[in-house]
């Protein structure tokens, strides 16, 4: 395999090492008893905008484009991951995945492929008003946009571009394209945080769902540090000066985000505690990075290479064999929190959201 220039890991071409002692079922069973129903699918390290936590100012170093998956091959990796492995929820990621011109394919190949299963998208939404409805046409039935303000010019200076109206258009077209619940995804930064309430009251106003991500050691330029790092208790402090928050209970344990009804509801906010209150042990994620390559955890550096086994002739058997091979090793997981923590070689952007 050739390799490519945005931080790949240590790629294998076969399954990983250490599983004879896996039990013999199809499902994507690890070591710590969890199985992987969510598949998250980047298409493309191309992105629209330039978040400082997440990719560097000059973007990404391009892939070649005989590199990416085709249309073809993410179905086909759909279709077998549905049928034969047990995912049961599909989310397409990139960078930017309005970036690809074939989106609009992909989906509807995947929705004749695994009928029924639901297809969501996570988005910047540059430029969705354009293609909300078609996407909804084509078989996506859900949608995440990614918003940190509300505030153009601190929006301007997160993401390098000046692109604020244009999401909020997307936001407001995919509502009206049937994609819901949309969901807006807020990531926490010391600039944004006295501005938190407001794009809450925005979501409010709007209707949609408002989740705040505490942030991760994933951004390319590696300026991450827990000492800056906007906590899930700040925020809920912030945000309580203005709210009434009321806990919910989790309906789903899988779910990352923990829920407060807001003024009593029924509208909730979201906060996705990811560093710290890990759920890594009851993650039920596999990640598809745009080359092929699966990924068991975000902050493993181990991938395996699907798509030269595509390209190779490999049948569908042995596409499932190296999947549960790689998902059987996945870590316990990330220790982000730990003195040893190294944090993976792969931005957020070039391993997908």
């Amino acid at each position: 395999m050739t390799a490519v220039n945005v931080g790949i890991p240590g790629v294998r071409s076969e399954a990983a090492t250490g599983i004879s002692d896996r039990p013999d079922t199809p499902d994507l069973l690890d070591r710590f008893g969890r199985i992987a129903r969510d598949l998250r699918v980047s298409i493309t390290e191309k992105c629209s905008l330039r978040c400082t936590y997440c990719m560097p100012e000059e973007g990404l170093p391009p892939i070649p484009r005989e590199q990416l998956l085709t249309a073809a091959e993410i179905v086909r990796l759909v279709a077998i991951a549905v049928h034969r492995l047990g995912i049961r929820e599909v989310r397409f990621t990139g960078g930017e995945p309005l970036m690809r011109r074939d989106l609009e394919d992909i989906i509807a190949g995947c929705s004749h492929a695994a009928p029924g299963i639901p297809l969501a998208m996570t988005t910047n939404a540059v430029g969705l008003a354009h293609r909300a409805q078609a996407l909804a046409d084509a078989g996506l039935t859900r949608i995440n946009i990614s918003l940190d303000s509300v505030s153009r010019e601190q929006f301007a200076q997160l993401t390098r571009r000046d692109q604020l109206a244009s999401v909020l258009d997307g936001i407001r077209a995919a509502k009206a394209a049937g994609l819901t619940p949309v969901k807006v995804n807020a990531v926490l930064m010391p600039q944004t945080l006295d501005g938190a309430a407001d794009l809450l009251a925005w979501c409010l106003d709007e209707g949609v769902e408002l989740r705040f991500i505490e942030q991760m050691p994933l951004d390319a330029d590696h300026e991450w540090a827990r000492s800056r790092m906007v906590s899930a208790e700040q925020l809920l402090t912030v945000l309580s000066a203005r709210f009434r928050l009321t806990e919910t209970d989790r309906e789903d344990q899988s779910a990352p985000a923990e829920r407060w009804a807001v003024n009593d509801g029924p509208a909730t906010v979201g906060i996705i505690a990811s560093v710290t209150r890990s759920f890594c042990s009851d993650c039920d994620r596999t990640r598809l990075t745009s080359e092929g390559t699966v990924r068991a955890c975000l902050f493993s550096d181990q991938e395996t290479d699907l798509r030269t086994a595509i390209r190779g002739g490999a049948n569908d058997e042995e596409l499932v064999a190296l999947w549960r091979g790689t998902m059987w090793n996945k870590w316990a997981g990330h220790r982000i929190t730990k003195a040893d923590f190294t944090p993976p070689q792969r931005s957020m952007g070039a391993i997908g959201g």
